[in-house]
């Protein structure tokens, strides 16, 4: 057959209707049709009835099948026709790369394919995807973007396209799946559910992105604060150690002075001595010439009469008990550091002065948790005072509760950032304060440490101080404090105690590890027959500017 004539048949006469490809080895049945011989005794090996695909004549007995040769041929040249122009075009054509999803029916090099049919779930690249575009029953199929893994999008029970979308279960489903497990759920097409959870990811998504907007300006406003305290912290500091500087200097000079002050007194005494001395020598001198004159005359009624009025020359002075003796400069070394110790502890407590200020800024409003409470321990009605009774309540043995230290814990946890608040403890001749982490022993007999989960300060005995730092740490207080300011600061692991009338830190617990909730903790002790049952007073604190 020539080229023109075979231009004029279509690809629609030479594919089989069992397999939708080009013929292999045609084959007629009686009525007339065409089909693979493989295609056609397969469909007859798997049905009872010997019965055309095309036209559903059922014949009584398997009918011989003989090659069409005619169409044989043709579909051979047609085969060899598109594998030429397959051949033409893939090299205009791309090849799929690794990252791109490569066509299926592409033999050897994987051409990059243009289309994914889900009826078929396969990929075909720009010659093998031509079929779909114009076979009149390809055409019906649905062509999506290239895709990979197109068996995922068939149901798994069903092996059905999954083309639904089940709103209760948040799943894809198919048809039958909708007459089944899912009869009685909120169903829509794939294309609803698709543009519904498009628009609630998008509310999402921007929902998101103002969250982490709102969080960079978070960010750059704690940066901010923290150059503004760092800007603060430096001049604290320039200002501090200026003044040192100054008062070092200045006693340092005072120091020069007093010395050299003392040593021109002894220098200018010694002086004096000198001249009279030497003034004195200077005379014996004189004398001494004049007995020598004398003493060369034989003349010895006028050396005798000349002894007794050199006798009577004024007598020189008796140096036997004059000494000059070093200027003393004990104590001066001393009063100059002392002075300095005065100007440091001025500065320091400056310094203290601002910084209880900048904590105080951090104070939270507390109250006490009654179901951590002691039995024994009282609480006042606005939650804000503790002191020890003479009374056990019968109370629920909650494990919040502790029930052998007179102890409670405040309602209010933190986990984050910074707090401060203040305690009066005026009146009192014992207490504790400090931070516990959530999950403390609570129960029994405790022991106060940080490794146990207690940042604590006590006094005992109305004098004795002590961080429980485990082992404990003496503490030695100018003032013995009414009012203590407590400070944490979580991510910094610190945690500081103020004598807030006095402006003095007491003691800090530092490079700590904050891993949970902490919570306020209020110790009142016993009250040890009325000497101590002062209450704990949870005090609101005045932001000094």
């Amino acid at each position: 057959m020539s080229a023109a004539a075979s231009c004029l048949l279509t690809e629609d006469q030479f594919l089989c209707s069992i397999c939708l490809d080009v013929f292999t080895d045609p084959v007629s049945t009686p009525c007339g049709h065409n089909f693979c011989k493989t295609c056609i005794t397969g469909h007859w090996d798997k049905n009872v009835h010997c019965q055309c695909p095309n036209c559903k004549e059922v014949f009584d007995s398997r009918p011989q099948l003989r090659v069409n040769t005619f169409i044989s041929e043709m579909a051979a040249q047609f085969r060899q026709s598109a594998q030429q122009k397959v051949s033409s075009s893939s090299s205009e054509q791309q090849v799929s790369k690794p990252a791109e999803v490569p066509c299926d029916i592409c033999t050897g090099t994987k051409l990059k394919a243009l289309k994914s049919c889900l009826v078929c779930l396969e990929s075909y690249c720009e010659t093998h995807l031509e079929r779909h575009l114009t076979v009149s029953r390809l055409k019906r199929h649905q062509l999506i973007d290239p895709v990979e893994n197109l068996e995922d999008r068939m149901c798994p029970k069903h092996d059905k396209l999954l083309e639904l979308f089940c709103k209760t279960d948040q799943v894809c489903v198919c048809m039958l799946c909708t007459i089944s497990d899912h009869m009685t759920h909120d169903v829509v097409p794939l294309k609803e559910g698709y543009e519904g959870k498009k628009a609630e990811l998008e509310v999402e998504v921007q929902q998101m992105i103002q969250k982490r907007r709102l969080k960079i300006e978070e960010i750059k406003h704690s940066v901010e604060l923290s150059k503004e305290d760092a800007d603060r912290e430096t001049a604290d500091g320039v200002q501090v150690f200026t003044a040192l500087k100054e008062s070092v200097e200045r006693s340092q000079a005072e120091l020069i002075d007093t010395i050299k002050e003392k040593q021109r007194k002894t220098e200018k005494q010694a002086e004096g001595f000198i001249k009279e001395l030497e003034q004195e020598i200077s005379e014996l001198k004189k004398r001494s010439t004049e007995v020598e004159q004398l003493s060369q005359s034989e003349d010895h009624l006028h050396l005798l009469q000349s002894f007794t009025s050199l006798n009577a020359a004024p007598p020189t002075k008796d140096w036997t008990e004059v000494c000059i003796r070093p200027s003393s400069y004990e104590g001066t070394v001393r009063r100059a550091v002392n002075q300095l110790e005065e100007t440091l502890s001025k500065q320091m407590k400056k310094l203290f002065e601002a910084e209880l200020k900048r904590v105080q800024q951090s104070a939270v409003d507390l109250t006490l948790d009654p179901d951590t409470a002691h039995p024994y321990l009282i609480l006042s009605d606005d939650g804000k005072q503790v002191k020890h009774g003479d009374v056990k309540k019968n109370l629920p043995d909650n494990p919040e509760r502790f029930d052998t230290c007179v102890n409670v814990l405040a309602k209010q946890s933190f986990s984050s950032g910074r707090f401060y608040y203040e305690v009066q403890v005026k009146g009192k001749t014992e207490w504790d304060l400090g931070v516990v982490r959530e999950s403390i022993n609570r129960k029994g007999k405790i022991r106060l440490s940080p490794k146990n989960g207690y940042w604590t300060i006590w006094l005992r005995n109305e004098n004795e101080y002590d961080a429980n730092a485990g082992p404990p740490v003496r503490l030695s207080l100018k003032s013995r404090p009414e009012k203590v300011g407590v400070f944490v600061d979580y991510e910094e692991g610190l945690v500081s105690f103020y004598d807030v009338d006095a402006a003095a830190l007491i003691y800090s617990f530092t490079g700590c590890c904050f891993t949970e909730k902490l919570y306020p903790y209020f110790g009142p002790s016993l009250n040890q027959a009325g000497k101590n049952s002062a209450p704990l007073i949870i005090s609101p604190v005045n932001h000094t500017e």
